[in-house]
């Protein structure tokens, strides 16, 4: 009796993303795909084993959960090395800018160990979230390498520091949603190219402790998007987005935009949580446009945060313009507008 609980639950909870509804406790689902995946099989491997004579409800049961794995392989599957990538050809580069993005966890005071990492990398950009005062002391000593700085300490768990070797234009820092959950925008110089335009956030992912509902989070990436689609140059979003990238909400985000995801056939570079193997979610992302390339894309070692950080290797592709925004269907364009407003209500 126990294992058909287990196996109605962990047939049925996978779609409750689908419901639409923001609450964490729904919204949870998408997250653990990888990890209900695995425990889907284990209740596989316990259902055959144990199940002693074979009845119509014992058949149904084994085809629901069946077709429930079909489902999240579906969603997981073109994150994962095996998917074929979408050009394994690199494209020609007239120019290329590499950033270092993670989140420091406010209260880790491993700063020699995320200082490595910076050295290790040698990056063109370095991006901190989660960073304080006492992170901003502590990586003052990048700053003869990298001069031009962008620096919001907060003691709420979002502050925000950028590091950059060149110097920035055009730069903002915005609320977006939240009062106290900051966003960075700058252009970055390319020689003999239009500047790249890089968006940097950290929304608050929906759980328990944090904001009860997704409204926030998927209204920041909404507006985020929005303004991307005003734009005619090469764009850039990074950081930690405290959401998976099979979610009906990052989707959208991509669709809207265009933006491609450089995992899609490399792999899913779970970045959190850094202490826990079994417990690893892809939550931090970069997403590019068309005109633009990853050619080299590392996880970091662990540096004493919940999660790893993420190098990139962004290249501007020769002779290719930026592209045209993708069409959205009206139901899409309402969509994006409902979920822009429902952030914005819920403050």
């Amino acid at each position: 009796m126990v294992l058909y609980i287990l196996i109605i639950f962990f047939t049925v909870s996978p779609f409750f993303p689908a419901t639409g509804n923001p609450h964490w406790f729904f919204r949870t689902a998408d997250f653990v795909r990888l990890q209900s995946l695995f425990i889907q099989l284990i209740l596989l491997a316990l259902f055959f084993y144990f199940e002693e004579e074979y009845t119509v409800f014992s058949w149904i049961l084994f085809a629901a959960l069946f077709a429930t794995m079909l489902y999240q392989l579906y969603k997981v599957f073109p994150y994962s090395s095996l998917f074929p990538r979408r050009s394994r050809i690199k494209a020609e580069s007239d120019g290329h800018v590499s950033i270092l993005a993670g989140n420091v966890l406010q209260t880790n005071s491993c700063y020699p160990d995320f200082l490595k990492e910076i050295k290790r990398f040698d990056a063109d950009l370095v991006l901190t979230m989660e960073s304080n005062q006492e992170w901003e002391d502590c990586l003052s000593e990048i700053e003869k390498d990298y001069p031009f700085t962008v620096k919001v300490p907060l003691e709420n768990f979002y502050g925000m520091h950028l590091y950059s070797k060149k110097e920035l234009k055009n730069v903002e820092v915005k609320y977006q949603i939240e009062d106290d959950k900051p966003s960075i925008f700058f252009d970055f110089p390319l020689e003999g190219n239009p500047p790249i335009f890089f968006c940097c956030l950290h929304p608050a992912p929906p759980s328990p402790t944090e904001n009860e509902t997704s409204k926030e989070r998927d209204a920041e990436l909404m507006l985020t998007g929005k303004r991307i689609r005003d734009l005619d140059k090469p764009t850039v979003v990074c950081g930690d987005m405290n959401d998976v990238v099979w979610s009906r909400t990052t989707r959208l985000f991509k669709k809207m935009t265009g933006m491609i995801d450089p995992r899609v056939g490399r792999g899913f570079f779970s970045t959190y949580h850094a202490d826990y193997f079994f417990l690893r979610f892809p939550l931090d992302h970069l997403f590019h446009t068309r005109d633009l390339y990853v050619g080299k894309m590392v996880r970091s070692k662990n540096f004493g945060s919940d999660h790893f950080a993420m190098y990139y290797e962004i290249h501007h592709k020769k002779k290719v313009q930026t592209p045209k925004n993708p069409k959205l269907n009206g139901d899409d364009k309402e969509e994006v507008e409902e979920l822009i407003e429902n952030g914005k209500d819920n403050q």
